[in-house]
């Protein structure tokens, strides 16, 4: 398998884009989103709770394929609004090193 830019895996992934979308078009794709957030977050609870917090080989490939539908779905919600994922990952890099360069990389709130 090649590897993928950001935008050439939107592009991609959208081929198996197939849901209803029943009201807004963005609901689908962001329940879909937790879903899979959720899916990971259980695997890592089980890990902590079941093998001492470390991660086999075997744990980290289920890890990397539930990374992966949060992925398609995170990407499905970009489209869906118009957005590609290469500006989506730009932004936030740029978001990041601006907060690290003022010394408020640590801290809360979205505007700091």
């Amino acid at each position: 398998m090649s590897e993928y830019s950001f935008n050439e895996y939107q592009k991609e992934s959208r081929k198996t884009a197939e849901y209803k979308t029943i009201g807004h078009k963005i609901i689908y794709p962001t329940l879909g989103l937790l879903g899979e957030t959720g899916e990971v977050a259980e695997k890592i609870k089980k890990i902590f709770r079941d093998h001492d917090a470390k991660i086999s080989p075997e744990q980290q490939e289920l890890l990397s394929k539930e990374l992966g539908d949060v992925l398609w779905y995170l990407a499905q919600m970009a489209t869906e609004l118009d957005l590609t994922l290469e500006n989506i990952a730009k932004q936030n890099l740029e978001k990041l090193n601006s907060r690290l360069e003022r010394g408020v990389i640590h801290g809360s709130g979205d505007n700091r």
